[in-house]
């Protein structure tokens, strides 16, 4: 599998020893026609009997739910930006053309709204630091490229939590195991689209093999930068970012950092051999003083 401007995408399940595996699946969320609709986290909610996580009022708009987490695997972020007028000029902002973000002059104030609305997943990602910290095999990655939980042999350490570099991973509160998307696995073994992307009504959320949707990306990017959308970006796609690129990938409209994203994110176990390493030479030298002061003591 390859991309023409993005090279190789690594075949991840191959590397956690499958033979002859399925193409690599995952998602790409193009938020410029995200409606904000929460079609996609009641279809999760649904397929995946996820526990209801009460509704409560955030504060934050229109978002419910806040924040992805073990009762939240689909989260569709709300996003009102105030930007004056001549900026959104400048910005491309594509208010009717585009419903992921829509814009609208308050009367008498020289500023427009713009809303940005997307729906947050897990990344899936190729480097995927929760793997390397799981003690019980509890996480694992499928054959089709995605990292989904065995909640069965989750014994609720949280290693995985502070791993993440999302944030994406969470305990459930009551016995605190971990949840999180698995990319309807019991769904696309089968065949079917997952139930986030099966419900959507403007294709926002799409599925398939990797490279056929990052090539679909770049025809998107494209299209939306001809049109003057300046701010359109990729961000998930790059096999050389710091997670190697993740199977969950979108087109955002603004900065990273605009929808609670990384800027740049990395596997945060990148440098744990040498911390085994170091670990272990540490605790030999305690050993070796350990002897050298018992000896001392009976000399």
């Amino acid at each position: 599998m390859s991309n023409a401007l993005y090279g190789p995408v690594p075949n991840v399940a191959e590397q956690a020893g499958y033979q002859d595996p399925p193409p690599r699946m995952g998602f790409f969320t193009d938020t410029s026609v995200c409606i904000g609709c929460k079609a996609c986290e009641v279809a999760c909610k649904e397929w995946n009997l996820v526990p209801d996580d009460g509704g409560p009022l955030t504060g934050m708009s229109y978002d419910n739910t806040g924040a992805l987490g073990a009762n939240t695997w689909r989260h569709v972020a709300f996003i009102e930006q105030q930007v004056p007028a001549r900026q959104a000029v400048d910005l491309g902002m594509p208010g009717i053309g585009a419903p992921g973000a829509q814009t609208a002059a308050e009367p008498g104030q020289d500023a427009d709204i713009r809303w940005l609305m997307a729906s947050d997943v897990c990344k899936h990602c190729t480097h995927a630091a929760c793997l390397d910290v799981c003690p019980t095999g509890a996480l694992f990655r499928t054959e089709f490229g995605t990292v989904v939980v065995q909640e069965d042999i989750c014994n609720g350490c949280g290693y995985c939590v502070v791993a993440c570099p999302y944030g994406v991973i969470d305990q459930r509160k009551d016995d605190g195991r971990v949840f999180k998307c698995t990319l309807c696995y019991d769904r696309i073994g089968d065949g079917l689209e997952p139930a986030c992307a099966k419900a959507c009504p403007t294709d926002s959320i799409q599925y398939g093999e990797l490279d056929v949707l990052r090539a679909r990306a770049d025809a998107r990017l494209a299209e939306l930068r001809a049109d003057g959308e300046a701010g359109a970006r990729l961000y998930g796609n790059d096999p050389d970012d710091g997670v190697g690129g993740t199977g969950a990938f979108f087109l955002l409209l603004d900065e990273p950092e605009v929808y609670g994203l990384p800027p740049d994110p990395v596997v945060t176990t990148r440098n744990l051999p040498q911390i085994w390493q170091r670990t272990a030479m540490a605790a030999g030298a305690l050993v070796v003083l350990g002897v050298a002061s018992f000896l001392g003591r009976r000399s």
